[in-house]
């Protein structure tokens, strides 16, 4: 596994092996944005990094530019914000030839102060606020995505209609079927391994043509970095090879959904501080209240693990998705899962997002209400059992974006942990999402009223 240091990245654009750097940070859609650099020119002027325009914080997936922000608009000129690049995240990337890429964070030009509306420097706030806790948080995301037998550039021509996905079949754990999709998950688990990104392994999913990348737990933010570089690596290996890649949460409304479960603990000292051999299922007191927290603020933070219209139609009954408020014990009907049992490698596993989701943003819910129910001292009611998606005593996960939406701006918690500022801008955007929605024609709308209206 390589990371590169400075000196590394010298020697290899000296022998020619590297001549660009990509120079990127992560939008709020959890995208990678940026400058390819020469790499002589980023060596020599790696400490200052550069800049770009401010509205990369403010757009929505089609990268326009919707009026409504107040910190980025039309009004204030849209300026620049500095990239300063996090040297610890330079790597190789293998996909592309005589490529490195560095992820960087935002500043204030004029200030340097850090800008509380990126993705990483609002996951970067709640790490800090375990850290002074005594905590390191860990985590690890799975990723599902689908896989299909034409090319983007195909799909879009075709309007996207008659989809085909690469395998016809489920092929959940299936070694015959996953083995069809091989030409691009075997490039991208050694691709990404020699990034220095600790793939475990790839599987097919329990849908046909969908696919789950699982990678080694790291910490909070390394975690949402391997996460937001596997899915570029999945979407550019697969157009190389011709196919296109999804990670829509819903892509077809009789066909299973695509998640993106986070897991998570906390360390103290090396040390799991969610297992105690002698609690209950090997939870510590500190366990159960970090979870009691992550089930009381749910719907707070579901706008920040459900960004999208398309992300609440994954919420169905029987397809794995959970439509309950509720933990359980490996049980996967219920929001929220214990893993590893028993074991010092005890978790919680949430598995509300959506592969839609920005981890960044996921990452820092979840934090900020498992830590505020540590701070509460709350206790943790028994494990649901059976069948959750029937259990009527759990409350039902928000099945809107308008409900999740009304949740996240009165939620006082996360008005706390993150900041009015934050609240604003990320309501902001969710406005925009039901505003383009409202506006558009559906072929739904075309079938249902074009004759008989």
């Amino acid at each position: 596994m390589t990371i590169m240091t400075l000196e590394s990245l010298a020697q290899q654009v000296a022998s020619g092996q590297i001549d660009t750097v990509l120079v990127a940070f992560v939008d709020m859609q959890g995208r990678l944005m940026g400058k390819r650099f020469h790499a002589a020119h980023f060596l020599d002027s790696a400490g200052s990094g550069t800049h770009c325009c401010n509205y990369l914080i403010a757009t929505d997936l089609d990268m326009a530019t919707p009026e409504g922000y107040d910190a980025v608009n039309w009004q204030k000129g849209f300026g620049d914000y500095a990239l300063k690049p996090d040297l610890a995240t330079l790597r190789p990337v293998p996909w592309l030839n005589a490529t490195a890429l560095v992820i960087c964070d935002l500043f204030d030009p004029a200030t340097d102060a850090p800008i509380a509306l990126s993705p990483r420097q609002i996951l970067r706030t709640q790490i800090e606020r375990a850290r002074a806790m005594g905590f390191e948080p860990m985590m690890a995301t799975e990723l599902e995505f689908f896989l299909f037998a034409r090319s983007y550039d195909e799909i879009r021509a075709s309007g996207w209609r008659d989809l085909e996905t690469l395998v016809r079949y489920n092929q959940d754990y299936s070694i015959q079927f996953g083995a069809r999709e091989e030409h691009i998950m075997q490039p991208v688990r050694n691709a990404l391994y020699a990034m220095g990104v600790p793939v475990e392994n790839t599987k097919g999913e329990a849908e046909a043509g969908q696919h789950e990348l699982n990678i080694r737990y790291a910490d909070g933010m390394l975690a949402c970095d391997q996460h937001v570089i596997s899915k570029q690596a999945v979407k550019e290996i697969a157009f190389q090879k011709g196919h296109g890649a999804t990670f829509m949460a819903k892509w077809q409304a009789d066909k299973v959904g695509s998640a993106a479960h986070l897991h998570q603990s906390l360390f103290e000292g090396g040390r799991n501080v969610f297992h105690d051999p002698k609690g209950d299922h090997g939870m510590s007191g500190l366990m159960r209240s970090y979870v009691a927290g992550l089930l009381k603020y749910a719907p707070d933070c579901l706008l920040l693990m459900a960004p999208y219209i398309n992300s609440y139609k994954r919420f169905v009954p029987g397809t794995f998705a959970p439509t309950r408020i509720a933990w359980s014990v490996d049980n996967r009907t219920a929001g929220f899962r214990l893993v590893g049992e028993n074991t010092r490698a005890v978790r919680v596993e949430t598995r509300i997002p959506g592969s839609d989701m920005n981890p960044y943003l996921t990452a820092a819910s979840q934090l900020a209400a498992g830590l505020a129910g540590i701070e509460e001292g709350l206790d943790l009611a028994p494990p649901s059992t059976g069948d959750i998606y029937g259990d009527d005593r759990a409350p039902d996960v928000p099945s809107t974006i308008e409900a999740a939406l009304a949740a996240f701006q009165g939620s006082e918690m996360l008005r706390t942990a993150l900041g009015p500022e934050v609240i604003a801008h990320y309501s902001r955007a969710a406005e925009v999402e039901i505003e383009d929605y409202a506006r558009a024609v559906t072929d739904y709308e075309l079938r249902r009223g074009f004759e008989k209206a």
